[in-house]
């Protein structure tokens, strides 16, 4: 069974900065579990099917306006029959007031009640990003995470293998650390991965004869970066000369992670390769197939051995 993720309502409470109207206890105890936010007001008209309880509420000016056209006993009883069921947390925007019958209904049935200045919309946007992120699946992987030209690049291997030394060797090219040795990968989207370090250990690189090293410190902020979308998975390996490896790059390689299939390629390691400009190659190369341009066809058209009018195999979207 997946793990399922939570956030703390006083994470919510301090990001975007919610004014707290009812807590029951310490908001640090209350935890959040979906990612989804549900405007009541089909519920507060009687309609309640398909109410979903886990989600958080919110009560804008229509919802408010509404309230106001009714008798104050059946604002009552309807927030009463909605607290009941154990949502998590109402929240008011645009700074509304609130009605007296939420209040007690919410303490009642010991439901926090929150209020944000901003508008409607842009609260409940927020809010949804926001925890698609932290409520996201992941993974955590042994590798290092590196943006080179805006290309996110999940590279793995075994232990030793030359990884960090890579990266570093990026950072001083230009490009930046966003984790190293262990990567935490969220799947915020069906077609979306985000890769972070975890806080304990982020912006610091470990170089075998060195030892542990700050990159942020050593080489400037400039040089690390907190996420980053996953854009190419690299594998790093010794080279095998009994093994065939890809020469012309036609075929597109994936690997899934999550759920999500991630363009990846192999690249043996052996004395005298510059695996950073191979990389920094690797990189400018998916961006150049994610725009619809592949070299190894077009060299094959020349050649021949394609059809002039045939497109670049596309086996993932974007």
């Amino acid at each position: 069974m997946a793990h399922k993720f939570t956030v703390p309502l006083a994470q919510l409470i301090k990001s975007f900065s919610l004014e707290s109207l009812y807590l029951p206890k310490d908001p640090a105890e209350i935890m959040i579990s979906s990612s989804e936010i549900n405007r009541p007001g089909l519920f507060i008209t009687g309609f309640q099917n398909y109410f979903d309880p886990q989600r958080i509420q919110m009560i804008g000016k229509m919802e408010e306006s509404y309230f106001s056209t009714l008798p104050k006993e059946t604002v009552l009883e309807r927030m009463d029959s909605m607290c009941a069921l154990g949502v998590p947390v109402i929240i008011v925007s645009r700074g509304l007031p609130v009605a007296d019958e939420i209040l007690q209904a919410a303490a009642r049935h010991q439901v926090p009640v929150l209020r944000s200045q901003e508008a409607t919309s842009n609260i409940m946007a927020s809010l949804i990003s926001f925890l698609n992120v932290e409520l996201a699946p992941r993974v955590t992987r042994h590798g290092v995470l590196v943006e080179v030209y805006g290309e996110g690049l999940l590279i793995l291997g075994d232990s030793g293998v030359g990884k960090s030394e890579t990266a570093i060797e990026l950072v001083k090219r230009g490009h930046r650390l966003v984790a190293d040795d262990a990567v935490e990968i969220r799947r915020v989207s069906n077609h979306t991965l985000v890769g972070s370090s975890p806080e304990n250990i982020r912006h610091f690189l470990e170089l075998r004869g060195i030892g542990i090293i700050n990159v942020g410190r050593l080489f400037g902020m400039g040089a690390v970066k907190t996420t980053e979308n996953i854009d190419m998975v690299v594998e790093m390996e010794h080279w095998d000369p009994d093994k065939v490896y890809d020469r012309m790059g036609v075929e597109n390689a994936m690997t899934d992670i999550l759920g999500v299939k991630v363009p990846s390629l192999t690249i043996p390691i052996k004395p005298g390769r510059n695996l950073a400009i191979i990389i920094e190659v690797a990189a400018m190369n998916n961006r150049q197939k994610k725009m619809g341009y592949n070299a190894a066809l077009e060299l094959m058209k020349n050649l021949g051995l394609a059809q002039p009018d045939s497109d670049m195999p596309q086996t993932w979207d974007f």
